[in-house]
């Protein structure tokens, strides 16, 4: 038996890294799951295919979570599927780096609309299901960036500081029908985009963790999979830092 028999969710971004392992550690807890990716149809199908493999249910759905009916749609498509919704993680996240003199238009407007817009689309139309039911999960996949700032990253800051102030609002609108909203705010994980820096900024990083290593992909999972569950019913609006202490407040 698991924690999230019987439940449905959608995990936006789920094709790889954070993403790929909050949707399988949900359908590990029972939960059906719909992997949401934007372009890598290959690394969904593969999530897909693994959930299966352990017993459980998903579908690909591909989005562009920028556009309000692509993720309408994404909603649409755990009720079309699995018949009804329960668990929301917005997870999709993109950064597009530079120091703000040099920062376009366009990669300051493209990481607010993917991280920030995209995930209010989705709680918009999740919204819809949850207050007709009277009950709901939605987390939301933060960043510590978002609460410390960081130089050369002031879109992607941005973007996940406002994820966290949306989590707050939308938790005071929504908590007397039984629909709970929080953040999980990760580190530095070892997954994705934190692979691709350079081992002298990696080594800064790891300075500035008391626990003196990385993150990983599942142990974020696992704090989602809190948030899902009914041990979380009486928690909303909070952030949880997954840092391994490197932000305490």
């Amino acid at each position: 038996m698991g924690v999230l028999d019987g439940r449905v969710a959608v995990v936006t971004g789920a094709s790889g890294g954070i993403g790929s392992r909050i949707a399988v550690a949900l359908a590990r807890e029972g939960a059906a799951v719909v992997v949401h990716y934007a372009h890598r149809q290959e690394a969904a199908d593969a999530v897909v295919a693994e959930i299966v493999a352990l017993g459980g249910r998903a579908r690909a759905v591909a989005a562009d979570l920028t556009r309000p009916e692509q993720a309408a749609a994404v909603v649409a498509a755990a009720t079309d599927a699995f018949g009804r919704l329960d668990i929301l993680v917005n997870n999709a996240g993109t950064t597009r780096d530079g120091l703000v003199l040099r920062m376009t238009d366009e990669d300051w407007q493209q990481v607010l609309a993917t991280n920030l817009s995209g995930a209010f689309y989705c709680i918009r139309a999740a919204l819809r299901e949850f207050l007709r039911q009277r009950s709901g999960r939605i987390i939301n996949v933060a960043s510590a960036a978002g609460q410390a700032g960081n130089a050369g990253q002031a879109n992607y800051v941005a973007a996940k500081a406002g994820l966290i102030g949306l989590t707050r609002a939308v938790a005071r609108e929504v908590g007397s029908r039984g629909i709970t909203v929080n953040a999980v705010a990760p580190g530095y994980i070892a997954a994705g985009m934190t692979e691709r820096l350079p081992s002298g900024t990696t080594a800064r990083y790891l300075q500035q963790i008391p626990l003196g290593r990385a993150g990983t992909p599942e142990e974020v999972a696992a704090a989602v999979v809190f948030l899902a569950s009914d041990a979380a019913a009486y928690i909303t609006g909070q952030v949880l830092n997954v840092d391994g202490g490197m932000i305490m407040h």
